[in-house]
Protein backbone atom coordinates (compact mmCIF):
# COMPACT_ATOMS: atom_id res chain seq x y z
CA UNK A 1 0.00 0.00 0.00
CA UNK A 2 1.35 3.41 -0.76
CA UNK A 3 1.36 6.41 1.44
CA UNK A 4 0.96 9.85 0.92
CA UNK A 5 5.11 10.57 0.84
CA UNK A 6 4.65 7.47 -2.26
CA UNK A 7 2.09 9.50 -4.24
CA UNK A 8 4.81 12.04 -6.52
CA UNK A 9 3.83 14.14 -9.55
CA UNK A 10 5.65 15.30 -12.69
CA UNK A 11 7.07 18.86 -12.75
CA UNK A 12 5.63 21.34 -14.33
CA UNK A 13 7.03 23.95 -17.75
CA UNK A 14 6.08 27.42 -15.67
CA UNK A 15 6.27 29.81 -18.05
CA UNK A 16 6.19 33.90 -17.71
CA UNK A 17 5.85 36.23 -20.68
CA UNK A 18 5.35 40.00 -20.48
CA UNK A 19 6.21 43.08 -22.45
CA UNK A 20 9.44 44.64 -21.31
CA UNK A 21 8.81 47.01 -17.89
CA UNK A 22 5.51 45.06 -16.68
CA UNK A 23 7.84 43.11 -14.08
CA UNK A 24 8.04 39.63 -15.49
CA UNK A 25 11.79 38.79 -14.31
CA UNK A 26 11.60 40.54 -11.13
CA UNK A 27 8.43 38.32 -10.16
CA UNK A 28 11.00 35.47 -11.12
CA UNK A 29 13.37 35.97 -8.97
CA UNK A 30 11.23 36.66 -6.49
CA UNK A 31 9.26 32.97 -6.77
CA UNK A 32 12.77 31.26 -7.14
CA UNK A 33 14.02 33.35 -3.73
CA UNK A 34 10.91 31.74 -2.17
CA UNK A 35 9.78 28.31 -3.59
CA UNK A 36 12.88 25.36 -3.28
CA UNK A 37 11.21 23.26 -5.67
CA UNK A 38 11.57 25.49 -8.46
CA UNK A 39 14.30 25.78 -10.83
CA UNK A 40 15.17 28.23 -13.22
CA UNK A 41 15.57 27.03 -17.11
CA UNK A 42 18.83 28.06 -18.40
CA UNK A 43 19.07 28.48 -22.25
CA UNK A 44 22.20 27.83 -24.35
CA UNK A 45 23.71 30.63 -26.82
CA UNK A 46 26.37 31.27 -29.23
CA UNK A 47 26.96 35.13 -28.25
CA UNK A 48 30.15 35.38 -26.41
CA UNK A 49 30.47 35.25 -22.89
CA UNK A 50 30.43 38.65 -20.90
CA UNK A 51 33.20 38.91 -18.36
CA UNK A 52 30.72 38.61 -15.28
CA UNK A 53 28.92 35.68 -16.82
CA UNK A 54 29.06 32.27 -16.14
CA UNK A 55 28.46 29.28 -17.74
CA UNK A 56 25.98 26.83 -16.55
CA UNK A 57 24.50 29.58 -14.34
CA UNK A 58 23.91 32.79 -16.94
CA UNK A 59 23.71 30.78 -20.37
CA UNK A 60 25.21 27.44 -21.38
CA UNK A 61 27.76 28.94 -24.07
CA UNK A 62 28.53 26.98 -27.39
CA UNK A 63 29.93 26.91 -30.61
CA UNK A 64 27.65 27.72 -33.39
CA UNK A 65 28.38 24.14 -34.82
CA UNK A 66 27.72 22.55 -32.11
CA UNK A 67 24.04 24.69 -31.93
CA UNK A 68 23.27 23.69 -35.45
CA UNK A 69 23.81 19.95 -34.59
CA UNK A 70 21.79 20.31 -31.54
CA UNK A 71 19.12 21.76 -34.07
CA UNK A 72 19.18 18.67 -36.45
CA UNK A 73 18.75 16.29 -33.33
CA UNK A 74 16.32 17.28 -31.84
CA UNK A 75 17.59 18.76 -29.00
CA UNK A 76 16.14 22.01 -28.03
CA UNK A 77 12.51 22.61 -26.96
CA UNK A 78 12.70 26.37 -28.36
CA UNK A 79 15.23 28.24 -30.31
CA UNK A 80 15.57 31.50 -32.34
CA UNK A 81 18.15 33.67 -33.57
CA UNK A 82 18.15 37.33 -32.43
CA UNK A 83 20.72 39.78 -33.42
CA UNK A 84 22.92 36.86 -35.19
CA UNK A 85 23.20 35.05 -32.23
CA UNK A 86 21.18 31.49 -31.95
CA UNK A 87 19.55 30.87 -28.29
CA UNK A 88 17.48 28.00 -27.62
CA UNK A 89 16.41 25.60 -24.39
CA UNK A 90 17.97 22.34 -24.08
CA UNK A 91 15.40 19.30 -24.07
CA UNK A 92 17.43 16.86 -21.56
CA UNK A 93 17.81 18.67 -18.37
CA UNK A 94 13.73 20.37 -18.88
CA UNK A 95 12.65 16.66 -19.19
CA UNK A 96 15.17 15.05 -16.61
CA UNK A 97 14.01 17.97 -13.77
CA UNK A 98 9.99 17.10 -14.48
CA UNK A 99 10.99 13.78 -14.34
CA UNK A 100 12.20 14.07 -10.60
CA UNK A 101 9.28 16.28 -9.96
CA UNK A 102 11.17 19.79 -10.10
CA UNK A 103 8.96 22.44 -11.59
CA UNK A 104 11.30 24.77 -14.05
CA UNK A 105 10.43 28.31 -14.55
CA UNK A 106 10.81 30.20 -18.11
CA UNK A 107 11.31 33.46 -18.23
CA UNK A 108 10.45 34.46 -22.47
CA UNK A 109 8.33 35.97 -24.56
CA UNK A 110 5.05 34.85 -26.49
CA UNK A 111 7.41 33.25 -29.54
CA UNK A 112 9.17 30.93 -27.31
CA UNK A 113 6.21 30.36 -25.19
CA UNK A 114 4.62 29.11 -28.70
CA UNK A 115 7.30 26.24 -29.17
CA UNK A 116 7.48 25.52 -25.66
CA UNK A 117 3.49 24.52 -26.08
CA UNK A 118 4.41 22.95 -29.25
CA UNK A 119 6.88 20.91 -28.18
CA UNK A 120 5.48 19.58 -24.70
CA UNK A 121 1.63 20.79 -24.96
CA UNK A 122 1.05 19.11 -21.82
CA UNK A 123 3.35 19.99 -19.64
CA UNK A 124 3.32 24.08 -20.13
CA UNK A 125 1.45 25.83 -17.59
CA UNK A 126 1.66 29.76 -19.00
CA UNK A 127 1.09 33.03 -17.08
CA UNK A 128 1.18 36.47 -18.65
CA UNK A 129 2.23 39.71 -17.06
CA UNK A 130 0.21 43.01 -17.70
CA UNK A 131 0.97 46.69 -16.51
CA UNK A 132 -1.77 48.11 -14.84
CA UNK A 133 -2.01 50.81 -17.08
CA UNK A 134 0.13 52.12 -20.28
CA UNK A 135 1.42 55.13 -18.62
CA UNK A 136 2.69 52.58 -15.26
CA UNK A 137 4.58 51.12 -18.00
CA UNK A 138 6.10 53.98 -19.53
CA UNK A 139 7.28 55.31 -16.02
CA UNK A 140 8.77 51.79 -15.40
CA UNK A 141 10.95 51.85 -18.33
CA UNK A 142 12.22 55.31 -17.91
CA UNK A 143 13.09 54.88 -14.33
CA UNK A 144 14.71 51.23 -15.11
CA UNK A 145 16.78 51.98 -17.91
CA UNK A 146 17.10 56.13 -18.01
CA UNK A 147 17.04 55.35 -21.97
CA UNK A 148 16.61 57.99 -24.76
CA UNK A 149 13.19 59.13 -25.59
CA UNK A 150 13.32 57.52 -28.82
CA UNK A 151 14.72 53.89 -27.36
CA UNK A 152 11.46 53.76 -24.91
CA UNK A 153 9.25 54.87 -27.71
CA UNK A 154 10.78 51.44 -29.53
CA UNK A 155 10.35 49.50 -26.55
CA UNK A 156 6.70 50.84 -25.68
CA UNK A 157 5.95 50.42 -29.47
CA UNK A 158 7.24 46.42 -28.99
CA UNK A 159 4.96 46.08 -25.94
CA UNK A 160 2.10 47.33 -27.90
CA UNK A 161 2.65 44.38 -29.73
CA UNK A 162 3.92 41.60 -27.32
CA UNK A 163 0.52 42.42 -25.14
CA UNK A 164 -1.76 41.31 -27.63
CA UNK A 165 -1.06 37.62 -27.20
CA UNK A 166 -2.57 37.49 -24.06
CA UNK A 167 -5.04 35.40 -25.32
CA UNK A 168 -2.50 32.68 -25.76
CA UNK A 169 -1.88 32.12 -22.11
CA UNK A 170 -3.34 30.23 -19.50
CA UNK A 171 -3.51 32.62 -16.98
CA UNK A 172 -3.00 36.81 -16.81
CA UNK A 173 -1.95 38.96 -13.93
CA UNK A 174 -1.71 42.39 -13.46
CA UNK A 175 1.21 43.54 -11.89
CA UNK A 176 -0.26 46.88 -9.95
CA UNK A 177 1.42 45.54 -6.67
CA UNK A 178 4.69 43.30 -7.35
CA UNK A 179 3.35 41.79 -3.64
CA UNK A 180 0.56 41.02 -4.74
CA UNK A 181 1.26 39.94 -8.31
CA UNK A 182 4.00 37.48 -7.14
CA UNK A 183 1.47 35.66 -4.47
CA UNK A 184 -0.74 35.39 -7.87
CA UNK A 185 1.79 33.96 -9.30
CA UNK A 186 2.39 31.53 -6.48
CA UNK A 187 -1.04 30.52 -5.92
CA UNK A 188 -1.27 29.40 -9.72
CA UNK A 189 2.09 27.52 -9.15
CA UNK A 190 0.49 25.73 -6.13
CA UNK A 191 -2.81 24.77 -7.88
CA UNK A 192 -1.17 23.06 -10.61
CA UNK A 193 1.16 20.98 -9.06
CA UNK A 194 -2.31 19.66 -7.66
CA UNK A 195 -3.70 18.34 -10.72
CA UNK A 196 -4.65 14.68 -10.72
CA UNK A 197 -3.01 14.07 -14.06
CA UNK A 198 0.47 15.21 -12.97
CA UNK A 199 0.26 12.75 -9.55
CA UNK A 200 1.75 9.70 -10.31
CA UNK A 201 1.00 6.73 -8.39
CA UNK A 202 -1.98 8.17 -7.53
CA UNK A 203 -4.88 5.13 -8.66
CA UNK A 204 -2.88 2.73 -6.46
CA UNK A 205 -2.39 5.61 -3.59
CA UNK A 206 -6.40 5.48 -4.03
CA UNK A 207 -6.90 1.86 -4.31
CA UNK A 208 -5.07 1.70 -0.92
CA UNK A 209 -7.67 3.92 1.06
CA UNK A 210 -10.78 2.50 -0.79
CA UNK A 211 -12.67 -0.11 1.11
CA UNK A 212 -14.60 -2.87 -1.18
Amino acid sequence: MLNEDQCRRRGIMFVLSSPSGAGKTTITRRLLESDAGLEMSVSMTTRPKRSDEIDGRDYHFAEESRFRKMIENGEFLEYAKVFGHWYGTPREPVEDAMTEGRDVVFDIDWQGRGQLAEAMPNEVVQVFILPPTWEELEQRLRRRAQDLDDVVAARMAKANDEMSHFVDYDYVVINSSLDEAVNRVQSILVAERQRRERQTGLEEFVAGLRRE
